[in-house]
């Protein structure tokens, strides 16, 4: 009972918010953060682009069990009794967040890979030169994140966004650090993570530096991906072929 009651206090607090969020108020921010929550928790049902499960499809603004956005965040928080919903471990901002996403994706629409996947990938390992930086299955270079399971996390239209617009969003594992030493020395690479003393990233050689701060002159986060934009680099059937590759990966078999 006193559950029952924390969740209704939690949807009457987060009521007036649920209703900006229906006329399309969500921040960019809470957009983004509800994005890696469903990604890290609700892609293995739900799949990338929310069509996983049936008679439900929340690209195409589908909902089986839910109109509002208060219904979205009962049944986020407390599952859905006798089906394999769970009783989501969020508090009430990160539910929130989830349904900025889930409006986000409806307001976007659905997008299939329509590039042919076999020829993306000839340009993935070719032209495109994306082994440069980025491994699949452990082919290629660690110097940017491994794609192996891309496709299973993120969805088409994200994905073609980062190739043509790399600087859009830089997620928290795409972000590049720029660190200068006491004696004046300048070390660029991809942060694996810091800690109030150190920070340990893995630089252009791909080797794994580890860096006392208090032997730093300064140390900042780039607001810039490394990553180059394919707006020009490749024709429209190549991009497509692109996407259609990588939204093909989702894990080795």
């Amino acid at each position: 009972m006193n559950a029952r009651i924390g969740v209704l206090a939690l949807l009457t607090v987060l009521a007036s918010g649920a209703l900006l969020a229906q006329q399309g108020k969500y921040l960019p921010g809470e957009i983004e953060g509800g994005g890696r929550l469903y990604q890290a928790n609700c892609t293995g049902c739900h799949g990338p682009e929310g069509d996983g499960v049936a008679a439900v499809n929340f690209s195409n603004g589908r909902f089986r069990r839910a109109s509002s956005d208060e219904d979205l965040l009962r049944i986020i928080i407390t599952g859905i009794p006798g089906t394999p919903m769970p009783p989501g471990n969020f508090s009430g901002s990160q539910a929130s967040t989830i349904v900025a996403y889930l409006r986000s994706m409806a307001a976007g629409g659905g997008a299939n890979a329509s590039g042919d996947a076999a020829r993306g990938r000839l340009i993935f390992e070719g032209k495109g030169q994306c082994q440069s930086c980025h491994a699949v299955a452990g082919v290629g270079s660690r110097l940017a994140p491994g794609l192996t399971e891309i496709g299973a996390f993120r969805r088409v239209v994200e994905i073609r966004t980062s190739l043509i617009e790399p600087d859009a969003e830089i997620r928290p594992e795409n972000r590049t650090v720029r660190a200068v030493t006491r004696d004046g020395a300048t070390i660029t690479g991809r942060l694996l993570n810091q800690d109030t003393f150190t920070l340990q990233l893995l630089d252009a050689q791909e080797q794994l530096r580890l860096l006392e701060k208090s032997n730093l002159r300064e140390f900042s986060l780039l607001k810039t991906s490394p990553m180059p934009s394919y707006r020009d680099k490749l024709s429209a059937p190549e991009l497509a072929d692109l996407v259609g590759y990588l939204a093909s990966l989702r894990g080795r078999p």
